[in-house]
C-alpha cells in the first residue's frame, strides 16, 4: 500500500494533462511564489474505512498549502466535525507538517488541481476520475464513501460505472451500491455559499459527517 500510494501521489502533483489548469497553477505560481501551487493529493489514513470526496482544491486554502481542505473555511468545518467525532487529532488543518493525524478517514478531491472561478470542466473531471480509482483501489479497508455536493457524486458514480439518475443525491442519502465499497453516502458541501447561506447549518453537517462514519463502522449507530 505505501509504495503504490507514494507513487501515485508523485504521479498527481507531477500532472499535466489539462492544459487549462496547468496553465492556471502557473500563473498561480508567478502570484503566490509561496504557495503550493501543484495538484494536491489525498490525505488521511492508509487504513481508512471512510473516503470523503469533495470538489477540487480551493485557491487560497489546500492550493496554498499543499494538503486538501486546508487553511480555508470549508477545511475547518469538515475537520472541526471529524475532531468533534474521534476521527482527527486536531480541530483545523493549517499546514502540510502541522502533525495532524485521522482516524479511519482519507480525503480527496474529484478534481486535484485548483479550476479557474472554483469550477472544472467536465473534461477535467473526467481526466482526473483515474487518480479517484487509484486512490479507492490502493485504500483496501473503505466500506463507505461520502460525497460533498452534486458533482463529487456524480463522479463517484460515473467511477462506479452507474448514472447518477440510479443513486438521486439529496443531502444525507445513503445509497447501497453493488460492490464494494457498499455504501454511498451524499452531502452539500461545506462552502461558504453554503454555510454562510443556511443551506448547509451547522446542525444539518454534524449529522452527515456522523452519518457516513456509522455507515463505515467508525461510530457506533
Amino acid at each position: 500500500m505505501t509504495q503504490t500510494r507514494f507513487s501515485l501521489e508523485e504521479r498527481i502533483v507531477s500532472c499535466e494533462a489539462c492544459p487549462r489548469l496547468r496553465d492556471f497553477l502557473e500563473e498561480c505560481r508567478e502570484k503566490h511564489p509561496t504557495y503550493w501551487g501543484r495538484p494536491v493529493h489525498g490525505f488521511g489514513d492508509p487504513e481508512a474505512s471512510l473516503y470523503i470526496l469533495g470538489l477540487a482544491p480551493g485557491y487560497h486554502g489546500a492550493n496554498r498549502w499543499g494538503r486538501v481542505f486546508t487553511g480555508d473555511d470549508s477545511g475547518r468545518w469538515l475537520y472541526g466535525a471529524l475532531h468533534e467525532l474521534g476521527l482527527a487529532s486536531a480541530p483545523r488543518s493549517e499546514h502540510r507538517e502541522d502533525g495532524l493525524q485521522l482516524s479511519g478517514v482519507w480525503i480527496g478531491n474529484a478534481v486535484r488541481c485548483v479550476p479557474p472561478g472554483n469550477r472544472p470542466l467536465g473534461t477535467e473531471l473526467d481526466q482526473c476520475r483515474p487518480y479517484l480509482t487509484e486512490e479507492l483501489a490502493a485504500l483496501r479497508n473503505v466500506r463507505a464513501v461520502l460525497c460533498l455536493g452534486h458533482l463529487s457524486h456524480q463522479t463517484y458514480l460515473k467511477h462506479r460505472g452507474h448514472r447518477p439518475s440510479e443513486f438521486p443525491f439529496s443531502h444525507t442519502a445513503v445509497h447501497e451500491l453493488p460492490g464494494a465499497p457498499h455504501r454511498l453516502i451524499a452531502s452539500y458541501h461545506p462552502s461558504r455559499q453554503n454555510t454562510n447561506t443556511g443551506r448547509l447549518t451547522r446542525d444539518m453537517w454534524i449529522h452527515a459527517i456522523r452519518t457516513a462514519a456509522e455507515q463505515a463502522g467508525l461510530q457506533s449507530p
